[in-house]
């Protein structure tokens, strides 16, 4: 890897191409260590030394003797910190010391032995750890993944002989609260749970966790025991707190981060504009997906080992594909050593990824946030981070995927066309000066809470005891739970009295439905699975799947089998879908008033219909053709904040009655793309709709709305931060250096009436308006 003034360099383009904006150093860290803990037996200790761990760092020690304490902890340090022999020490040796006493007296009872639960949010993290687990040779320690992909016959043995069980929330939601029976000598023995990758708990999937814990919880306390939890975090704000609203319970929190790093040089990347131009004549910028795909292939042709993140699968697929195509030219033994990696691979594709990146067979990665995570893939030299994350968390943990081995690392964040990433761009104090998010979910979400209600009274009957473990307002759910006929209430408590599984009303990850499979029409094989709620903006007829880098055309959505088939074809362009809205106000739950400006938030009723797709250009974003598509409208009951202001306001601010739909709609348009700045959402989280004069306000409204039923908090901090939000928002807009607009700034991609009107200085003055009444 070449000297840190050398790194741009590898970009192309000369030591100070037009497109970039920024550099900013990231200083090399020098360790801390701490020695091991009186407490840590000595087989323990050596186990690690064999390993290379001689000294542990300081912030390690910390974690593991607040959980040997019998302390809740959090540790909430950096990428590569080391995170992991934090929750590892206390609780393997527990494990160590119990399997011991066995071994000295045989007859001790069974609920004196220790054994440990850890979750992660994925299933390649969990064989991650495993791996590491098995590397410290321990005779005493059994450790297992339980997981979808683990076999029926093994199942039986793990429950009844692992001490040390590698599982996510998804299994011990389906597969072993609602058969706690069975586990019962493992709950009356569990001491820790251990929670990885805790700040990837938010939204709607971390309030859904957040309800689990507590049930998990409860059934320890069934079975006589009380764990210590231990949560492994990436740096966020108040992650004790967030922690604590994760498992219902006080914890202590270690955030100062004692492990070397290499330094990062961290470029700020603006793809430049081309001559096309969009729907409203404006020029459009090149693609985030082909200037990641150009720079991954400089990388890649230096042998620069580089992963570049992209949100979508969609864009993961796509960069492999194009980066391949663009070395192919440069040295014919180098496309192979490409690949994209994403969530709904085929476990054994999955794992085959792994091994080929661990071992160095592949130079370059394109990657969804799967590979964001604590998997161990030291030895990276480059990250490219195409478009926002939609955190600062996310971003500094993919940023720190490079530099593990202790060298130098290069990290790239390619703007994407997104008024946030057009802000950032231009304002790295925003990602580097400020403090980090907070992780933002709801637990009392009652969209949330009342499946969970219904799940935890299938595994035992509710009583007025366990409400103190629940959320406030669990209580007036269970009367309403019983009064739709899905619990009954007798003297003991509340009943699951029905035969189907209560656990089925849950769905942790996505909202309904049930998850979609991709078919291949010709041969009947499975290619991978959707979310249902993605299908009508996915997998609609005439939709573009890609599948390890090939291009599939979906032939037909059958919602009725949850499946879509699809076919292998070759199209030089991929398919956005696109929606109408309307929106109902319920109950504004709260609100301020700015003068002549009102702000509200509270709960809404959002219909929404997908009526079309445009199939564009991937290299210039180029609208090629619209077709239609005939598909069911769907209710949403969620949370939104909304902004009223009546029409002398505007007029005073210097707005004129026809610019009014065009400013309130290009506002709206660009106050989304920013919320991310103010609360730990993707742009894909919310929605809005924007009005000159609203059915139930009666007045000039703006809505930003979460796109989660019941609401996944995202909505509510925009609220909290409104003034913060709003001038981000008017600064983008004015800092785009487009004439009237375009997607860097008040375009979406989402809009169902084909980004008109937009009014990018009606905007500007509009947001003005709002802010001068703010105060």
């Amino acid at each position: 890897m070449p000297a840190t003034n050398s790194l741009i360099s590898l970009l192309g383009g000369g030591e100070h191409p037009a497109q970039l904006q920024h550099v900013r150093h990231i200083p090399a860290r020098q360790a801390v260590t701490a020695p091991w803990p009186g407490w840590v037996h000595p087989d323990i200790a050596q186990a690690y030394s064999i390993l290379g761990v001689d000294s542990p760092w300081r912030h390690q020690m910390a974690g593991a003797e607040a959980a040997h304490n019998g302390e809740n902890v959090v540790i909430a340090t950096g990428t590569a910190s080391g995170k992991s022999l934090a929750y590892q020490l206390p609780a393997v040796d527990a494990v160590h010391r119990a399997e011991l006493r066995v071994l000295e007296s045989p007859g001790r009872l069974e609920h004196d032995g220790a054994v440990t639960l850890y979750l992660s949010p994925t299933k390649a993290l969990a064989a991650d750890q495993l791996a590491a687990l098995a590397s410290l040779h321990l005779p005493t320690l059994r450790a297992a993944t339980y997981d979808g992909d683990t076999a029926p016959g093994d199942r039986r043995w793990i429950r009844d002989h692992a001490n040390f069980v590698l599982a996510n929330p998804d299994m011990l939601h389906f597969g072993v609260l609602p058969n706690h029976t069975w586990w019962a000598r493992f709950f009356r023995r569990l001491k820790f749970v251990v929670i990885d990758e805790a700040h990837s708990y938010r939204g709607v999937f971390g309030s859904h966790v957040a309800v689990l814990m507590r049930r998990l919880r409860r059934i320890c306390a069934h079975y006589g025991s009380s764990p210590v939890f231990i949560g492994a975090s990436a740096t966020s704000s108040d992650p004790g707190v967030s922690f604590s609203r994760l498992i219902g319970a006080p914890v202590t929190t270690v955030t100062e981060d004692f492990s070397p790093h290499g330094a990062t040089t961290v470029a700020f990347w603006e793809p430049e504009l081309t001559e096309f131009k969009g729907e409203n004549g404006a020029k459009t910028r090149r693609t985030a997906i082909a200037e990641t795909s150009h720079l991954l292939a400089n990388l890649v042709s230096a042998r620069v080992r580089t992963i570049a993140f992209i949100k979508s699968r969609r864009g993961a697929e796509t960069i492999a594909s194009v980066t391949r195509r663009l070395l192919e030219d440069v040295d014919p033994s180098l496309p192979g050593r490409v690949a994209a990696y994403r969530s709904g691979y085929l476990p054994t594709e999955r794992r085959a990824l792994e091994r080929s990146l661990r071992s160095g067979e592949l130079l370059g990665v394109s990657s969804t946030s799967a590979l964001e995570l604590g998997i161990d893939i030291s030895g990276l030299d480059a990250v490219l981070v195409a478009g926002w994350p939609g955190t600062r968390a996310s971003l500094f943990q993919q940023i720190g995927r490079a530099g593990r081995a202790g060298q130098d690392a290069l990290a790239a964040f390619i703007a994407s066309d997104d008024p946030l990433d057009t802000y950032l761009v231009h304002h790295p104090e925003a990602i580097f000066d400020v403090p980090v998010e907070a992780t933002v979910f709801d637990p009392s979400n009652p969209y949330v809470l009342g499946p969970h209600l219904c799940a935890a009274a299938a595994e035992l009957p509710l009583t007025r005891g366990d409400l103190a473990l629940f959320p406030d307002n669990t209580l007036k759910l269970l009367d309403q739970l019983v009064a739709d006929g899905y619990l009954r209430r007798r003297p003991a408590g509340w009943f699951w009295t029905h035969p189907q599984s209560a656990a089925a009303m849950v769905n942790l990850r996505a909202d309904g439905g049930g998850p979609i499979n991709i078919i291949e029409a010709d041969t009947g094989a499975l290619l991978g699975t959707m979310d249902s709620p993605q299908s009508h903006y996915q997998a609609h007829a005439g939709a573009i799947y890609v599948h390890q880098g090939e291009p599939y055309m979906v032939l037909e959505l059958n919602e009725q089998d949850h499946c879509a088939l699809v076919r292998r074809g070759n199209p030089d362009y991929y398919t956005t879908a696109r929606d109408v809205t309307q929106i109902a106000v319920l109950e504004s739950e709260q609100h301020e008033v700015w003068g002549p400006v009102e702000m509200h938030f509270g709960e809404v009723q959002v219909t929404t219909q997908v009526v079309s797709f445009q199939r564009k250009a991937f290299i210039s974003n180029e609208v090629l053709g619209e077709e239609p598509l005939e598909l069911g409208a769907r209710d949403l009951f969620t949370k939104a904040v909304w902004f009223t202001m009546d029409n002398r306001t505007l007029l005073d601010g210097g707005l004129v009655e026809p610019q009014f739909p065009g400013a309130l709609h290009a506002a709206e348009h660009a106050a989304i793309g920013l919320l991310p700045l103010v609360a730990s959402s993707d742009r894909w989280d919310v929605g809005g709709v924007s009005t000159a004069i609203h059915a139930d306000t009666g007045q000039p409204t703006i809505f930003v709305y979460d796109g989660h039923p019941g609401g996944a908090g995202f909505a509510e901090r925009g609220f909290a931060m409104a003034r913060v939000w709003l001038a981000a928002t008017r600064d983008a807009i004015s800092a785009c250096e487009c004439e009237s607009g375009c997607p860097s700034c008040v375009q979406s991609p989402k809009c169902g009436n084909k980004n008109n009107p937009l009014d990018k200085a009606g905007a500007v003055t509009l947001l003005s308006v709002l802010l001068k009444h703010a105060g």
